[in-house]
């Protein structure tokens, strides 16, 4: 493929490559956006000795599993909402959400000036902004103990941490990030290396044309 050349309006000659490149990164950042709903973006373990083997909570895109019932039990007796409240909104559109932004990326294979970029921004965006969402609903789960519960007043009001190790009254968590973020983020990196590549070869497309007269 190396040797194989486009010709521009201008007669000037571009590698094949410049072109391929960035097709394959944001096909491939697609791609990945798509796979990431099927796997785990987040899990929190929570270790205590009453629960020798833990408990997890394994987070989806869109939905919640686990020791949910389990944690639901305990979050119960510090008056504390079920894990299914948390990020309800979130779930419910976070497919639809994928899916657009994953077309959205497709969309800028079509789209040769300064739009392409406006088209990639949502998945270059995404991963900090579930991080962001998740740490909301952290620090709202964390200081929502209602004082007259049963365990209530024997805890005070706490955020469990989005990654690392966490201490909560007998309980020690463990917040990792699961495969599905990874792939998310792979998909901003390809994203953003596309459309670096992208603008920089039909630039020199743009300017090839307006040098024999074209728009």
């Amino acid at each position: 493929m190396s040797d194989l050349k486009v010709v521009l309006a201008d007669g000037s000659q571009r590698s094949l490559n410049d072109f391929f490149w960035p097709h394959l990164l944001l096909m491939l950042a697609s791609l990945l956006l798509c796979l990431s709903v099927f796997l785990p973006f987040w899990t929190l373990k929570m270790n205590a000795p009453q629960f020798p083997e833990g408990l997890k909570a394994v987070l989806y895109i869109d939905h919640v599993e686990g020791h949910v019932q389990e944690i639901d039990g305990l979050n119960h007796y510090l008056g504390m909402p079920p894990l299914d409240e948390g990020g309800k909104l979130e779930r419910k559109v976070s497919l639809g959400a994928v899916s657009l932004m994953s077309l959205s990326v497709l969309a800028t294979l079509f789209v040769h000036n300064r739009w392409a970029a406006a088209l990639g921004v949502p998945a270059l965006v995404f991963p900090w902004i579930f991080l962001a969402d998740l740490q909301l609903i952290l620090y709202r789960y964390g200081h929502s103990i209602d004082p007259t519960s049963a365990l209530g007043g024997a805890i005070k009001p706490f955020t469990p941490p989005v990654i690392g190790i966490g201490k909560i009254g007998q309980f020690v968590t463990e917040a990792t990030f699961g495969p599905g973020y990874y792939l998310s983020l792979a998909a901003a990196a390809c994203v953003l290396a596309g459309l670096w590549m992208h603008r920089r070869i039909y630039r020199e497309v743009r300017a090839a044309r307006r040098r024999v007269g074209l728009r």
